[in-house]
């Protein structure tokens, strides 16, 4: 079974948004870091070398800005990046929200926790999508 265009059209879309929501979050945590830091956490970030760490967790993110954007390009192809992509989306996600519950992280962390959230649930729907029109999923 060959997946429909519009399906594809459909992920399309999807790794297009995920490129442009890791893309917005990149500019603020890795080209204006202590700004983003003071934002999500309420504290000043001064240790250069926490600053380092934090800016290039946002690297990261904006190496999957790259990643989603390949993906786009052809959806069937490119599954081992949303595969390691949707792990980092899960890991950052919870790490957040253990940083938010223990009064860490101020209440603004819950965009980021939330978008995290809807994107991997629509990656498992990308999945059981391509496991249904029978497609390699690795």
């Amino acid at each position: 079974m060959i997946m429909k265009n519009t399906a594809i059209t459909f992920f399309r879309v999807l790794f297009i948004l995920s490129a442009l929501w890791n893309l917005i979050g990149a500019i603020f945590g890795y080209f204006n870091t202590a700004y983003t830091f003071n934002g999500l956490f309420n504290r000043q970030l001064t240790d250069p070398l926490y600053y380092a760490i934090y800016q290039g967790a946002w690297g990261t993110t904006l190496v999957y800005f790259i990643g989603y954007s390949i993906v786009a390009y052809n959806p069937l192809k490119h599954t081992g990046i949303v595969i390691v992509g949707g792990i980092g989306k899960i890991g950052f996600a919870i790490s957040l929200l253990k940083f938010y519950l223990s009064g860490i992280a101020g209440s603004v962390v819950l965009i980021v926790i939330i978008g995290d959230f809807i994107f991997v649930l629509l990656f498992l729907y990308y999945f059981i999508k391509l496991f249904m029109a029978k497609q390699s999923i690795v």
